[in-house]
Formats: structure tokens, C-alpha cells, sequence
């Protein structure tokens, strides 16, 4: 008996993440904290549970889940994605007061800043759509390994965009030695594509277009799963609404 009870136990931590609760990192926090109960005793760091375990978190860790925040920038060429780098300033810098865009409805607070980070980059020289959370769960539904969560684009190439160069880009083409997950691209008109992708290798989109003959000249992301760009202003940037955080967990 005690032998299955083991093979079916995972760690707290996991079985937290695996809920959708909050990040592996965040677990161990709350544990540390004393705020996880299993059985009706305070939980311990590194303990495994079965689906047989009464698991709670304890309400004031639930306030502290719930402030967590996730916004989307609208991030202009020139911004890196994440920590300052060669001399150019990261995106978080464009989180200000004077940048939130006017019809978001809720209220600047600095410590947005605290565990803000990129949630999928997006190059120096790319602009459009980049989520910045402080929200492991929210990081690990579009980043994490098991994510299938599309990324749309709309690119600028020049080049012949014929059906055998759209094919390729479709499916077939490798990048590091591995073969590329298939992907949606379309003509939108003559030198402008849509592309979907649901992977994000380094510089990928680009890769791809110079595997095929194509040079990009402008690419702009649009959309990341149901969170979309529309019509927020370039450089400004806005938070994610209750709604939009919980379409992204359980997409």
C-alpha cells in the first residue's frame, strides 16, 4: 500500500502549479510562510501529497495571489524585453503614470515594478504586443513547455511571397536542427503576411523568412492567445482585467 501511495505522490509545490494556484516558486514561498495546510496541519517545505490530501490555502494567501498583477505594453522599436542591455532601455521603463493608457480603469501603483517580468520577448527591433507579469501561473500558460498558445504577427517582408515560399513557411523548415512546429501564414496584401506561431524560438520569425528568401522589414505582434493588441497607443501600456488574466490561465 505504501509503495502505490508513493509512486502517485508529487510535491506540494508541483501539485499547487499543476492546479493552476500559482508557480512552483510561489508555492514554496506560501509554504515557507506557514499559509498551506495538508490534513489540517501547516505543510513543510519539500512535501509530497496524493489527490487522497485536503490541501488549503489559507485566505491570506489568496489576497496575496490576487494582487498580482499582468500588463500588456505596446512596445516600440528600440525597447529590449527584458533586463537593459548594450545601452538600450528594457520596456519596464515605459510603465509610468504618464504612459498608462487613458481608458484603463485602474490606478498606477510602483509596486508594479516588484517580480514584473517579460512573459514571451520580443526583439529590440520588433514592436507590438509583449505581456509583463508578476503571475507565474499567467508566465508558465504562454511560456512554459507544455504551452501551445498562438502568436500572431503581421510582417513587412521583401522578397518573393509566392505559394512554395508560403508552403515553407506553413511547414517544413528547420531552425537549430529541429524541425518547426506548422504555422498559419497568410497574405494580408502584396508584401504584408499574418503569421501564427505556436513556439517562440529566438528570432524566429526572421529565421524563417531568410530560410525562405525573405527579408523582414517591419514585424509587429498583434496578439498572444485571446489578449490582443487593438487599439492600445505605442509606447503606452495597460493592465490586464480580472477576465483577461483568467482567459489566459486556462487557455
Amino acid at each position: 500500500m505504501s509503495d502505490s501511495k508513493d509512486r502517485s505522490s508529487i510535491r506540494l509545490s508541483k501539485h499547487l502549479s499543476q492546479q493552476g494556484i500559482c508557480s512552483r516558486r510561489e508555492a514554496d514561498k506560501l509554504i515557507e510562510q506557514g499559509l498551506i495546510m495538508v490534513n489540517g496541519q501547516t505543510a513543510i517545505l519539500g512535501q509530497k501529497v496524493t489527490t487522497e490530501d485536503d490541501i488549503k490555502v489559507l485566505k491570506s494567501a489568496e489576497k496575496s495571489l490576487d494582487q498580482k498583477s499582468t500588463i500588456i505594453i505596446h512596445k516600440p522599436v528600440g525597447y529590449v524585453s527584458g533586463q537593459a542591455e548594450d545601452g538600450h532601455k528594457p520596456a519596464t521603463t515605459l510603465v509610468t503614470k504618464h504612459n498608462q493608457y487613458e481608458n484603463d480603469s485602474r490606478q498606477f501603483t510602483k509596486n508594479l515594478f516588484e517580480g514584473l517580468a517579460p512573459a514571451g520577448r520580443l526583439d529590440i527591433d520588433s514592436r507590438g504586443l509583449l505581456l509583463l507579469t508578476q503571475d507565474g501561473v499567467v508566465a508558465k500558460s504562454i511560456i512554459g513547455p507544455e504551452s501551445k498558445m498562438e502568436k500572431e504577427y503581421v510582417i513587412k517582408v521583401r522578397g518573393n511571397t509566392d505559394e512554395s515560399c508560403l508552403s515553407k513557411l506553413r511547414h517544413g523548415l528547420k531552425l537549430d536542427g529541429k524541425d518547426l512546429k506548422p504555422a498559419k501564414v497568410k497574405v494580408l496584401r502584396e508584401q504584408l503576411l499574418n503569421i501564427v506561431l505556436v513556439e517562440g524560438k529566438k528570432r524566429q520569425i526572421r529565421r524563417m523568412c531568410e530560410a525562405v528568401g525573405l527579408e523582414v522589414l517591419m514585424l509587429k505582434r498583434v496578439r498572444i492567445g485571446p489578449i490582443k493588441l487593438s487599439d492600445l497607443p505605442e509606447g503606452q501600456w495597460r493592465y490586464l482585467s480580472t477576465e483577461e488574466v483568467g482567459q489566459l490561465k486556462s487557455t
